[in-house]
């Protein structure tokens, strides 16, 4: 595999270092074809563009009618009301975060979870990608806002990110830590974490009570090529990477409300049915995990 250039906004000629991996280069190219409407219409409410689900009830005096032909806006901007809530809500997760602090957000996407996170803690936000596309987006929007000397995206593999040792005060992976090995990871986020650092994650995992990863489980593994792991797999794996748990928290019924209406909106993938049935028969959960760097 070689590395190759990206132009970018500005025409500027970008290095992107090569994927470590034929597993990596897939995922790459995944989410430089992605253009789902239900990310970027989303985004376009207040240009914070997310790429993970929401949580919290929904406010059905905000929906109105369904028969009104503003419905479908007022929908796309609750949906989008509350992935930015989910995204608020890890934040406020990460403990006591300075101004000159840095913080990593792995897997960044098109950079929404980054913005939030410098206009919460006015520090500096780094993020990584396997995306070229998607780290290009993010830097631009932080162009268009004014924040690019404080937050910017680079082409790399989270498992081997250029921070320093201990340079990080917090790091997170939003919905994104079923593309890699979490020993990996978690090595990885306890090395550039300095001692005392937090780290968190939010995710889908399956349920080792369940027995095995459900029918849904594997629907959602192959729509979006990805290896879901099971909650007792993220414990053990912080365990044996100096990542003490500080609260783990139950998302699951929270994040129902976000699937039943987007399962009624012009936004549809196609996954929906997967996600509701998982998180209803108690086979799929979606997780807060919060730990700190000892």
């Amino acid at each position: 595999m070689t590395s190759t250039e990206l132009t970018t906004a500005q025409g500027a000629r970008a290095f992107v270092p090569a994927p470590a991996s034929p597993y990596q280069g897939d995922i790459a190219r995944y989410w430089d074809q992605e253009a789902r409407p239900v990310n970027l219409r989303l985004g376009e409410v207040d240009g914070l563009y997310h790429h993970h689900y929401g949580i919290g009830d929904v406010d059905h005096a905000a929906l109105g009618d369904t028969g009104d032909s503003e419905y479908e806006k007022r929908l796309i901007a609750e949906l989008h009301r509350l992935e930015s809530a989910q995204a608020e809500v890890l934040l406020d997760h990460l403990g006591r975060v300075g101004r000159d602090d840095m913080l990593v957000d792995a897997g960044c996407g098109r950079g929404g979870s980054m913005v939030l996170a410098h206009q919460r803690f006015g520090c500096e936000v780094r993020g990584v990608t396997l995306s070229a596309k998607q780290a290009d987006f993010a830097n631009q929007r932080a162009r268009e806002l004014g924040i690019e000397e404080h937050v910017r995206a680079r082409v790399c593999n989270m498992l081997e990110t250029p921070f320093d040792t201990g340079q990080a005060a917090a790091s997170w992976n939003n919905e994104s830590s079923m593309y890699v090995d979490l020993h990996d990871l978690f090595a990885e986020h306890a090395r550039i974490l300095a001692v005392g650092g937090r780290y968190v994650t939010i995710t889908g995992c399956w349920n080792p009570r369940y027995g095995q990863p459900s029918k849904w489980v594997s629907q959602i593994n192959a729509h979006f090529e990805c290896n879901i792991h099971s909650r007792r797999e993220y414990l053990r794996a912080m365990a044996d990477n100096r990542l003490v748990p500080h609260a783990v928290i139950d998302l699951t019924a929270a994040t129902l409300p976000y699937w039943e209406l987007r399962a009624t909106s012009s936004l549809v993938t196609g996954i929906e049915e997967a996600f509701i049935n998982s998180y209803k028969d108690g086979s799929f959960q979606y997780l807060l995990i919060a730990a700190d760097r000892v």
